[in-house]
């Protein structure tokens, strides 16, 4: 896949015009590893033409998205090169200047055509069952016609002569050589009356500028490719070597979009997945090292990853996939470090959280967790005065309210009995108590932990009561038992 005769330049050109979705992190990660395995160079280009859509703020979130994700880039935004600047719309000279060449070798003409011209001529070629491409009539212009147009105040748009006859092959290095008749490739305009330059355009003259030797992007610009190989070769230089990756599609087998859940970077960055389990995950969609391995440190994928095992079949996002590996890599994470990056996530949700008691909290939860997101419904007894919950809650399984009342009781009075109170006295104290009220430990311990908790599902009961303290423990267990009295008074009435 390396071409020994040119450095190993690639880079990720995203369009600042929203968020960075899955699929172009994937995109921008194929060419970041690609890059890293050969010890070749990354750049990120901003491909800012779109004047209407592109904010500063899309910028930033893209560059965010890409930080999280740990794809530092060796040439652009904030790093500087010798091929700057990294905006489009900060290089117009460049595209001006390549226009005019290739204006004045022939290869490229003025196109007087107005946008409502070009829409009467479309919608009356389809009428005709004709194909709805460009007529070329402006190709040919005589220089007194076009006089005219400008005497006109017609502000003359720019198109790429395109040959009329035969094909265009480009060779991919995932979908092999694939063929396009010339005959049905019209004459795109590669600079807007406005001034600015086309897509098809920008992206050959910057990646021309900014000697990028593999185009690695989307399968979807797979049809632009033939008009770009024109203009290579009009501008008399050597092709990049090309790459399409497949689609990413949704389980049902349509393209991803936000009806199948979050598809933004940023949405999976707040919802609490690990940039690693991405990394990872984003790595093995239409890419795999074997047909088992599954869970790779990130230096692993740069070692093995190769262009040829890359799939031209589309990809299948599963987000129970996802899941599972980001529980994988939450569950690696040192106690200390997973308490850090809780603690945004418990601010977030309002909960007034200390750092030490999260760490002591973090072994209770670790293997609960699919997300960091999740920790907030698991802990946030540990850190409220007053829990509240429905007093039914209460009552245990196969029990009534007055059952539970007397089994309560005796619960309180032995937890403060205890001198030490600590898992191990706790599990033991609480299991001979049971056998003594004839109960099975799990119809005991139900109650308790909804006392304690306010939950019927909470994590392990001894490590809670010891963190949450005896004196807390004590003071819930009492106000449970009136919520229990309340109830047996009510049957009783």
């Amino acid at each position: 896949m390396k071409d020994e005769k040119r450095p190993i330049r690639v880079r990720f050109a995203p369009s600042p015009t929203g968020y960075l979705h899955v699929g172009g992190a994937r995109t921008a990660l194929f060419n970041w590893l690609f890059a890293r395995h050969f010890g070749g160079v990354f750049i990120l280009r901003i491909e800012d033409t779109d004047r209407l859509r592109s904010t500063e703020e899309s910028t930033g979130g893209i560059l965010s998205s890409l930080h999280w994700l740990g794809l530092d880039w060796d040439e652009g935004p904030g790093v500087g090169g010798d091929c700057e600047p990294y905006y489009q719309m900060q290089r117009l000279p460049f595209y001006l200047a390549v226009i005019e060449q290739l204006v004045e070798q022939g290869k490229a003409y003025y196109c007087y055509c107005t946008a409502e011209e070009l829409k009467a001529r479309r919608k009356a070629a389809l009428a005709e069952g004709k194909p709805p491409g460009y007529d070329r009539r402006c190709r040919d212009l005589a220089r007194a016609e076009r006089a005219a147009s400008q005497a006109d105040g017609r502000r003359p748009a720019v198109r790429f002569a395109m040959p009329l006859e035969g094909e265009t092959v480009v060779n991919d290095l995932i979908h092999g050589e694939v063929r396009f008749a010339n005959n049905q490739l019209d004459d795109l305009v590669i600079m807007k009356a406005d001034g600015t330059p086309t897509y098809n355009f920008a992206v050959v003259v910057d990646d021309m500028l900014m000697r990028i030797s593999h185009v690695i992007r989307a399968d979807e610009h797979l049809a632009n490719t033939p008009r770009q190989v024109r203009i290579y070769e009009a501008l008399d230089y050597p092709l990049p070597q090309f790459a399409h990756v497949s689609m990413i599609l949704g389980e049902d087998r349509t393209k991803l979009s936000k009806r199948h859940g979050a598809t933004s970077l940023s949405d999976y960055r707040d919802s609490g997945y690990l940039p690693e389990a991405m990394f990872n995950f984003l790595a093995l969609l239409g890419w795999s090292y074997d047909d088992k391995t599954e869970i790779m440190k990130r230096d692993e994928i740069v070692e093995r990853f190769a262009l040829d095992k890359v799939s031209p079949a589309p990809a299948i996002f599963s987000d129970d996939k996802l899941d599972w590996m980001n529980g994988v890599y939450i569950r690696t994470l040192p106690t200390d470090d997973l308490a850090a990056r809780l603690m945004p996530f418990l601010e977030r949700a309002g909960i007034e959280a200390d750092e030490e008691t999260v760490r002591r909290v973090v072994p209770l939860i670790q293997e609960r967790m699919k997300v960091l997101a999740e920790a907030a419904d698991l802990v946030d007894f540990f850190f409220q005065e007053q829990i509240d919950y429905d007093a039914q809650l209460l009552i245990g399984k196969k029990m009534n309210p007055a059952d539970s009342l007397s089994a309560l009781k005796r619960v309180r009075t032995v937890l403060n009995a205890l001198p030490v109170f600590d898992e191990e006295t706790l599990e033991s104290t609480l299991r001979d108590l049971a056998q003594q009220l004839e109960l099975k430990a799990g119809q005991l311990f139900g109650i308790i932990r909804v006392a304690v908790t306010g939950k019927r599902v909470a994590p392990p009961l001894f490590g809670t009561l010891c963190i949450i303290g005896k004196e807390c423990v004590l003071s819930r267990l009492e106000k449970a038992e009136w919520a229990l009295a309340n109830l047996v008074d009510s049957a009783n009435v």
